[in-house]
């Protein structure tokens, strides 16, 4: 059978063609590698440069190399932090006629590291917390969407550094499984074979000298059950609220946010009785609110600045009469059936975030933008409704931001001078 390369991409294939696929990947020369870290796998791996891109690629069976692509496609479909499937080659054949395993290609995760080359240098216990953070959640991620793993592990996993936080990436989706929903016992079995590889692996690190002397390998191993756990409660669990309530929306965001996890998407479903709240997590990359607020709103903020308007424009699109969230999706994620959320969001703009704006006065702002203005309004009259114990609405929130917070924020012209 004559060499096959299988692509979704038609970029790609051309500079695949390029790579010496007559010789086992062991026996790749170097002038075609890319010299970066590599996690442990039972099958051989390799980088190489094709065109202007770094891939990786797994020599395997055609059968699993057909359909890990297939399982990977599919997570990136659901949008699961995964690396991206590219191409599945076929027919390969040595100089002397004998066959060669097939091979699976995946674009490099540009800035992620294997563990092992995370602890090179020995990481503080709480910086090994955060790893396992990351972990907990994307295997939240998978079992929301009806992934089981079947081999959940930190050598699976690839991380990115975000801000003294981590992101973890699904690797390998080999003894993976994608169902329409999974029975508590699936789940039972991923997190405690997810518990036991990872207990290995930091005892692994341990009798290698890889690991700080305060980490107990079975009790750090053991917590990442318990932070599954406390997540998964947190964001399955449906919570319904009076309409009057609105800021109990805001202290649910708030509780994920002191788990340590940020919410990228929510659906909010309105009902005679009041509001049904169910979060998703996403685990994503620094700058994913901004790019989306822009995308939506043209509007140009830091992160948390867009993080936070971000849950106040989904939040106001369900009091909208044209809004009408998709079965599986957030109004911000997609799925309307009505208006589409880049016109709900310039509508928010118009109607909601410029109007709130320019009733603080501009000799009043300092050196606020206008994000951060908005900002510490929301913060305000959450503040506001906590303690009157219901909505107490933007005018009154901006009133009594103007007159008991803004006067006690230094502008220019009052703050101290440096030399």
């Amino acid at each position: 059978m004559p060499l096959q390369i299988r692509a979704t991409d038609a970029g790609h294939p051309a500079d695949l063609l390029d790579l010496p696929w007559g010789l086992p990947l062991e026996q790749w020369p170097d002038e075609t590698l890319v010299a970066l870290p590599r996690g442990i796998s039972r099958h051989v791996v390799r980088f190489a440069r094709a065109g202007d891109e770094v891939v990786a690629i797994k020599e395997v069976s055609e059968w699993a190399a057909a359909r890990e692509y297939e399982l990977l496609r599919d997570l990136d479909r659901l949008a699961v932090p995964a690396v991206d499937p590219i191409a599945v080659v076929t027919g390969r054949a040595a100089a002397d006629g004998s066959a060669l395993e097939p091979a699976l290609i995946t674009r490099h995760l540009g800035g992620s590291l294997p563990y092992r080359s995370m602890f090179e240098t020995t990481m503080r216990p709480g910086t090994v917390s955060r790893l396992l953070d990351a972990l907990a959640v994307l295997l939240v991620r998978l079992h929301l969407i009806g992934f089981a793993w079947g081999d959940c592990s930190l050598s699976n996993t690839l991380f990115r550094r975000d801000a003294g936080a981590y992101a973890a990436y699904l690797v390998d989706a080999e003894t993976g499984q994608l169902q329409p929903q999974l029975s508590a016992g699936q789940r039972d079995y991923d997190i405690e074979l997810a518990r036991v590889n990872i207990a290995g692996e930091l005892m692994d690190l341990e009798a290698g000298g890889s690991l700080h002397p305060s980490v107990d390998p079975v009790t750090f191993a053991e917590a990442i059950c318990s932070r599954y756990g406390d997540l998964w409660h947190e964001l399955t669990r449906e919570s319904v609220y009076p309409a009057g309530k609105r800021h109990y929306i805001d202290r649910r965001i708030r509780r994920l946010n002191d788990l340590g996890f940020d919410v990228a998407e929510m659906q909010i479903q309105r009902s005679p009785g009041g509001d049904t709240v169910t979060f998703l997590p996403k685990v994503v990359d620094a700058g994913h609110h901004q790019r989306q607020l822009l995308r939506l709103t043209g509007l140009d903020t830091e992160e948390n600045q867009a993080r936070s308007l971000l849950n106040d424009l989904e939040q106001w699109m369900t009091t909208q009469d044209d809004y009408a969230p998709g079965d599986a999706s957030s109004a911000l994620g997609g799925g309307i059936p009505g208006a589409r959320p880049e016109v709900l969001a310039h509508r928010w703009v118009r109607e909601v975030f410029r109007p709130t704006v320019r009733l603080v006065p501009p000799d009043r702002r300092g050196s606020m933008d206008p994000a951060q203005i908005y900002h510490e309004l929301l913060e305000h009259r959450w503040y506001l409704s906590e303690r009157a114990e219901g909505d107490v609405g933007l005018d009154a929130t901006v009133a009594s931001y103007l007159a008991d917070v803004l006067p006690h924020i230094p502008t220019a012209e009052t703050a101290p001078a440096t030399d």
